[in-house]
């Protein structure tokens, strides 16, 4: 088998691995990680994200198999990259890399702050229904393997659309827009969720007949020899249609900072693996990212005015580096103002 293959199928595998272990699939598992233990897996996660960097600088061209000049040209022309072409192999090379890891390194922020507001938006779910810690546990297992199911058939479509059809790109930039601004003006978020009269649960009440009574962990309940659904399967419903959700706005905003596929998917993978972890941490400590919607929002934007505007913006210079750095500002400030201004806690 070929580099590129052996490469896909390790990297598959470890992640196949990573989620196992993190969901408490293998082994034994807690209820429930304390701060200290959801802290450190968190900080683990992360620091296996940024260190996946060093194989992107060392090893991304080869997954291209690019070999040649005529290659990085060709390469440049297909993804509208903006990495500097030279007519010697190893500087166009090293410029690659150093592109790569800068693309990787954004879209990785920005699928994480991402999926940390997927995780808000579960954690409001589960309040609003009254889900128990264990219950807990088991939809939020099936809530990241939805997750990402989600994010790869989305990088699929939108990989082929944009590769099909440039034009694709200002619409992915209009809807970017358009979210971040109404994001910015939602108010705050909601402090519940309305669990009789929310959409999906009304949906699904039209598909299923619903059981009010207690479920003891179950997803589908026998009534007075009846098969019926519990409320436990109408809150995973409502967090998978979350997964959809999040997932229409993650892969156009990683398309809006690079097309290059590999990029894509490895952000994007990066970025959902320890939610688990990070699921605790943020149970612990609610009122540390306060703002996270007005910081979320004005990333969206940036990115969809970024995917209007691209030609223009490279015509005065403005790259990929330049653009780590505005997410990169916006995502410290958000954490900044979160401390100085904590909202109260969802307990």
């Amino acid at each position: 088998m070929g580099f590129k293959v052996l490469f896909l199928l390790g990297f598959m595998l470890l992640v196949a691995i990573g989620l196992m272990v993190d969901l408490g699939l293998v082994g034994k598992s807690q209820k429930q990680l304390s701060f200290k233990q959801a802290l450190w897996r968190t900080l683990f996660w992360i620091a296996a994200g940024l260190l996946f960097s060093l194989m992107i600088y060392g090893f991304h061209h080869q997954l291209h198999q690019l070999h040649s000049v005529a290659d990085y040209q060709q390469f440049k022309t297909t993804y509208l990259s903006n990495f500097i072409l030279f007519d010697n192999i190893d500087k166009c090379q090293s410029s690659f890399a150093k592109e790569s890891v800068i693309n990787y390194i954004t879209g990785y922020f920005v699928e994480y702050s991402l999926s940390i507001d997927n995780l808000f938006v579960m954690m409001l779910i589960f309040k609003s229904f009254g889900v128990d810690t264990q219950d807990q546990k088991r939809i939020l297992v099936w809530g990241v393997i939805g997750a990402v199911l989600m994010r790869f058939l989305f990088i699929f479509i939108g990989g082929m659309l944009v590769r099909e059809f440039h034009w694709v790109m200002y619409l992915f930039g209009v809807f970017l827009l358009y979210t971040g601004i109404k994001i910015l003006f939602s108010g705050g978020g909601e402090e519940t969720v309305d669990t009789d009269n929310h959409p999906v649960v009304k949906w699904v009440s039209k598909i299923f007949k619903v059981s009010k009574n207690d479920s003891q962990g179950k997803f589908f309940v026998r009534e007075n020899g009846k098969r019926m659904v519990s409320v436990l399967f109408v809150v995973l419903i409502m967090v998978e249609v979350t997964d959809v959700l999040f997932a229409v706005d993650s892969v156009p905003a990683i398309f809006g900072i690079t097309r290059d596929p590999y990029i894509v998917f490895f952000s994007n993978i990066f970025a959902i693996m320890g939610l688990r972890s990070l699921f605790f941490l943020l149970g612990h400590s609610m009122k540390s990212l306060s703002t996270l919607q007005y910081g979320l929002s004005l990333i969206l934007m940036f990115i969809g005015a970024k995917m209007i505007f691209q030609r223009q913006l490279n015509a005065v210079g403005f790259h990929e580096v330049h653009s780590l750095l505005v997410l990169g500002g916006i995502l410290l400030l958000t954490y900044i103002s979160s401390f100085l201004f904590p909202k109260k806690s969802l307990d």
